[in-house]
């Protein structure tokens, strides 16, 4: 299966939607992405992961890679994970807390929360 990610405009946010697999092939098409829109000004990226159906390390390594680009330009990034059960939820949920790193996400269940102006996060820390 092979990747697509679909770019849109949301309250501010830039937001990627990725589907399919995030793996050592597909995963350079993604960084690339999240690249440009930085370097188009982007501050504020929401990289919704709600239809990506497997990640290997190389896909983590991007997420990582994204997070470490977006702190060091002082911008936000967010994840869309939905919270739904092992048998049809989000294969990056588990994949990221089975590494040990889904704490250093701002992780959100949708589109809506996670570009809501109310939602408070402030630049990524730590």
């Amino acid at each position: 299966m092979s990747l697509k990610v679909l770019e849109e405009e949301r309250g501010g946010w830039a937001v990627l939607r990725v589907s399919g697999e995030l793996d050592l092939v597909t995963s350079p098409a993604v960084r690339q992405h999240v690249h440009d829109a930085v370097a188009e000004g982007r501050r504020s990226l929401v990289l919704d992961l709600s239809d990506v159906l497997f990640c290997d390390s190389s896909g983590v390594g991007v997420l990582i890679a994204s997070r470490r680009l977006m702190r060091s330009c002082a911008g936000r990034l967010r994840l869309i994970l939905p919270a739904r059960g092992a048998e049809d939820g989000s294969h990056v949920n588990r994949v990221l807390a089975a590494l040990g790193v889904r704490r250093l996400f701002d992780c959100y269940p949708d589109l809506a929360t996670a570009t809501d102006a109310h939602t408070a996060t402030g630049p990524l820390t730590a």
